[in-house]
Parts: C-alpha cells; sequence; structure tokens
C-alpha cells in the first residue's frame, strides 16, 4: 500500500545547518523509501504572512528550491512544486473557510501568542494581526487535504496544526459526505530521533537566537569564520577537555560515523586544542556540504532552470488537484446544471418503483399491499393483531411470493394478474 507523505518548506530567508540536518537530509532520505509517494513544496503563500518584504520573498523561493535540488531531492522521483502555482489550492482554502469556525481558528498557537503579547503590551488584543496569520492553519489544511495526504513531518510546535485539519476534513466529511469519507484524515509525524543542531552560543540553532551556521550562503568561508566562532572554554592545547562542554562534539557527531565520533572526543579528553578542533569539524562538515554547495551555486547561476523543474512538478500533479477540488465542488452543491437534471430524473426513476406499504386499517388490524410503479395497488394482505407478524409475512412475501400468504388475508385487486405482482417483487428484490 501506498502512502502520501508531504512536506512544505516556507521561504521566508536562508536555511542553515540546523534545517539540512534535522529536515533536509532526513525528508530526502525518506523520500526513497518504497512505498512512499512524497510531496515536496514551497509554501510561499505562508510565507506572506512572515514577511511583507517582496525581495525577500523573491530571492527566498529560488534559494530554497536550489538548496532542495542541490542536496539530493530528486524531482523525477518525488513531486516538488511551488504552492502558488497551484490554483486549486487557494479554492479548497475557501471552500474550508466556510466549513471552519472562528472559535478553532481563535485556540491557534500563533494567534494567541500574539493577542497575548498586544495584551501585555497595553495594546488591542487584535493589533497588527492579519487574516493570515488568523485563517493560516486553514489553509495548511487545504495544502494536506488537496493531496489526501496520509503523514505530515512536523516538529512538534506545529502538532497543533495537523489536529486542526483533521478537525476540519472531519467537519467537512460530516457536513457534506453523504456517508464517504471525502477526506482520509492526516497524521502528524514526528522523528523522535530527529538531531537538534546547536548554535554558535550552544543553544538550538535559530534565526531568532542570531546563532546560526548558513548551509550554503557564503560559501566555504562563511562555514569556516562561522565555526570558528563556536564558543568554547579556555583550556589550552594539551589541556584536557570536556567533549560535552562545547557544541562543536554535537555539530560533528552529526556528520561523523560513529567511530569518528570516539574518536573526536578521545582527542579532545587527550588535549586537542580547540583551534585544532575546529579545523576538524570544518572539515568533516564541508567534506558533505562542500559538492552539494556546488550544485547549489549552479541552480542558482540558472533560476530558469529551477523553476522549469517546479512547473513539470506542479503540472504533473494538478490534475490530482483538480479532481479533488471538483469532488468537493460537487458535494457543497456547486455542480453543473446536467447533473442537477440527471438528479431530478434519479429521483423519478426512483419514485416510480414498486413498493411495500404496511399499514393499520380502524379495525385495529395490520395490513400491507404492493404498489406499482404507476401507484396501482396490486394485492392487499394481513388482518393480523400485531405489526410484527404481518412483518414477518411480509418478509416471506417478499422472498416466496404469493404461496408465502395462503394462510391470511390476502386479496388481489380485481384488474391485477398473478403476473404483475411477480414482476413487482421481482422489481423489489432487485433493489
Amino acid at each position: 500500500m501506498t502512502v502520501r507523505v508531504l512536506t512544505g518548506v516556507t521561504p521566508s530567508g536562508t536555511l542553515h545547518l540546523g534545517n539540512y540536518v534535522g529536515a533536509i537530509r532526513p525528508a530526502i532520505q525518506k523520500s526513497r523509501a518504497e512505498g512512499t509517494e512524497s510531496f515536496y513544496f514551497l509554501s510561499d503563500y505562508h510565507a506572506l504572512i512572515k514577511t511583507s518584504d517582496p525581495d525577500r520573498v523573491e530571492k527566498s523561493r529560488i534559494q530554497i528550491a536550489a538548496t532542495w535540488l542541490a542536496c539530493g531531492l530528486d524531482p523525477k522521483r518525488v513531486h516538488f512544486y511551488c504552492q502558488s502555482d497551484l490554483p486549486e489550492t487557494v479554492e479548497l482554502n475557501w471552500i474550508l473557510n466556510c466549513v471552519t469556525s472562528k472559535g478553532l481558528m481563535n485556540r491557534a498557537h500563533a494567534y494567541k501568542a500574539k493577542v497575548e503579547a498586544n495584551e501585555a503590551a497595553g495594546e488591542d488584543p487584535d493589533n497588527n494581526v492579519t487574516m493570515g496569520l488568523f485563517c493560516y492553519p486553514i489553509l495548511m489544511a487545504a495544502d494536506i487535504l488537496i493531496f489526501k495526504a496520509n503523514f505530515i513531518p512536523v516538529g512538534r510546535d506545529q502538532i497543533q496544526h495537523i489536529e486542526m485539519c483533521r478537525d476540519i476534513a472531519t467537519r467537512f466529511n460530516q457536513m457534506y459526505g453523504n456517508g464517504e469519507e471525502i477526506f482520509p484524515l492526516p497524521e502528524a509525524l514526528v522523528d523522535e530521533d530527529t538531531a537538534i543542531l546547536p548554535g554558535l552560543d550552544g543553544r538550538k540553532m535559530s534565526k531568532s537566537y542570531d546563532n546560526v551556521i548558513p548551509l550554503f550562503e557564503g560559501g566555504e568561508k562563511a562555514l569556516r569564520e562561522a565555526i570558528m566562532k563556536i564558543v568554547t572554554d579556555s583550556k589550552l592545547p594539551g589541556e584536557p577537555k570536556d567533549p560535552d562542554s562545547t557544541s562543536l562534539t554535537a555539530l560533528y557527531d552529526a556528520f561523523a560515523s560513529h567511530e569518528e565520533r570516539n574518536e573526536f572526543r578521545k582527542k579532545l579528553q587527550e588535549g586537542l586544542g580547540w583551534g585544532e578542533a575546529k579545523e576538524i569539524v570544518f572539515q568533516k562538515i564541508n567534506s558533505e556540504i562542500g559538492p552539494m554547495r556546488e550544485r547549489y551555486e549552479a541552480y542558482m547561476q540558472e533560476p530558469e532552470k529551477v523553476e522549469a523543474i517546479l512547473r513539470e512538478g506542479v503540472e504533473r500533479i494538478r490534475p490530482m488537484a483538480r479532481a479533488l477540488v471538483d469532488q468537493c465542488r460537487n458535494a457543497v452543491g456547486l455542480r453543473t446544471f446536467k447533473p442537477l437534471q440527471e438528479k431530478k430524473a434519479a429521483a423519478k426513476a426512483k419514485k416510480s418503483k414498486a413498493s411495500l406499504k404496511q399499514y393499520r386499517e380502524k379495525d385495529g388490524l395490520f395490513y400491507f399491499k404492493l404498489v406499482n410503479g404507476q401507484g396501482k395497488t396490486l394485492l392487499t394482505a394481513g388482518g393480523l393483531p400485531s405489526g410484527k407478524e404481518v412483518g414477518a409475512h411480509l418478509q416471506s412475501f417478499k422472498t416466496s411470493g404469493l404461496g408465502a400468504l395462503k394462510d391470511i388475508f390476502c386479496q388481489l385487486d380485481a384488474e391485477a394478474t398473478e403476473t404483475e405482482v411477480q414482476s413487482a417483487l421481482d422489481e423489489l428484490t432487485q433493489e
């Protein structure tokens, strides 16, 4: 059974070494697994929530697309596309907006954090809160549901958005599914073994802390300079050092084999100088990143090539998205007139079928009658003291015909024939 895994990356800045180790590298490795259909996209509509600088958005889109390709993402094996190139996502987003309660959006972490910050500053709770920020989880749900994705790799801070997506999908299924599950419920995929890389100061590598090590930007020189800035203690060469006292060790571990890790720790304990240790870490990281950097720079020199790859990716999957949106349009009533006419014809045809009707007469006894598609009563039977008894004879009549009624009152209409009765019964049993 093939499962669908979907990952979106917001182009609101450049990627760093922590992004590569924690997200890009493991995602690309998993994309090669058998039985997995992978979707990777640039969530550039989401970027508009985070930044209002168009030049930054434009630059980040090409940088991040080139990064994924340079790191080994195979656009022939996976679906690689740009969110803004798939208008069906926006169409589905509006349909989902119309079934999502404001109360659900009120509970979104990002919105609540913004409101709390405003209140703490003595400002209006919704100051600088855009509808993009407020409705962010609905657009994320559209990204996921449009391809009926099964698993969404996320960090723990994003689990709530997947839960909201499930709530939205469930509500849509209940309102419009008519017994059918239009949207399967996606699951958050949290990798407990995902490496969290420390930054220059030992804290989690994050742009918020201004402690990141660039992945490709600035080339080899920027990578070396960043590693040389990593905080260490003041112990001199020759003095034993604690391998766990610096983020150098964790950085090295993310790129080294088990044997190399043990050897590095041993050398530090034996007095390896910090300068030499940083050089070892740089060489190890650069040996993996260097060839990718060359590919990245080549892609950056040919942005039209990257755009062509993204366009080819979206055109390949657009029929899938269109089919899903058309299914949703039909479900909510945005149908063409022809299906409406066919529905009326089907309803009329349904009304013209034969039927069995059970009822109680004024004498207190229970009866049933067989009526053909034209409304003509073919047979009346019953005259029994309980509806249960009539029901039992009615079932026998449906399976065995007139012979099942020989022991109770049974009267054919003056103009009805046994052939008509049997024909009506056959029509009933074929439903």
